[in-house]
């Protein structure tokens, strides 16, 4: 059998406090996949993604020969964890907050194997994370940034800055995604153009592909296509 499913509660502390002062946080992961595999993948997910990961996963193995290990870390705060920066809701009446540093901080204790090769990915807000995350470290070699919210103010600012650290960038769009009233949000094909643009000329393997419908389309299945392609380029 090549699927196995983990629950792990990993205690995490803060490296920048007192030993004293520290205190311990519960980061959850499903994992799936040998552990002995080469490639590991790490998804943040929400509530909502929780029930698709196993489809999620079968479809990867359907897209992709490569052996792989699939690693989803549970998001508490959904806008809070991954928005790098304070921003004004869009949609509904909830701000973005700035946790992304502290998540950012969690997850890196998971891709402490130098043997092995780690992809960050995710969908809509874990897309955008991704995409970010991969401008402050070299330790993922490739991004699976499946419909990511582009649109976020501020964030091809902070890419054309830091520049893309990964040398393996999938990126993906809705083709109805940005035929939206929103005016903030309709600026996400505009955005994920000059972020496929950029990327491209600083000599990043990068692809963008676009899918037939919005936002809320089979996410399990743009997610799979995303991680499969970059392993396949890798």
């Amino acid at each position: 059998m090549h699927r196995l499913l983990l629950t792990k509660r990993c205690f995490i502390r803060c490296r920048d406090t007192p030993v004293s002062d520290r205190s311990e946080e519960i980061m959850e992961t499903y994992e799936y996949g040998p552990e002995s595999a080469s490639i590991v993948l790490i998804e943040p997910i929400g509530d909502h993604d929780s029930e698709g990961i196993e489809t999620e996963y079968n479809l990867i193995r359907q897209y992709t020969d490569k052996e792989f290990r699939l690693i989803t870390v549970k998001v508490d705060d959904w806008n809070r964890d991954l928005s790098p920066w304070r921003a004004p809701a869009v949609f509904g009446k909830e701000d973005f907050g700035d946790g992304a540093e502290e998540f950012f901080r969690k997850i890196l204790p998971l891709c402490g194997d130098s043997s092995k090769a780690y992809v960050i990915g995710g969908y809509s807000l874990a897309g955008l994370f991704a995409l970010w995350a991969a401008c402050r470290t070299d330790v993922f070699q490739g991004v699976a940034a499946a419909s990511p919210s582009a649109w976020f103010p501020g964030l091809m600012q902070f890419m054309r800055m830091h520049g893309m650290k990964s040398r393996v960038v999938y990126l993906s769009l809705g083709d109805r995604e940005e035929k939206t009233r929103n005016q903030v949000m309709a600026t996400v094909g505009e955005r994920i153009r000059e972020i496929h643009g950029m990327l491209t000329d600083q000599g990043v393997v990068c692809t963008l592909e676009w899918n037939q419908g919005n936002h809320f389309q089979e996410p399990d299945v743009r997610t799979a296509r995303a991680f499969a392609w970059v392993m396949e380029a890798l």
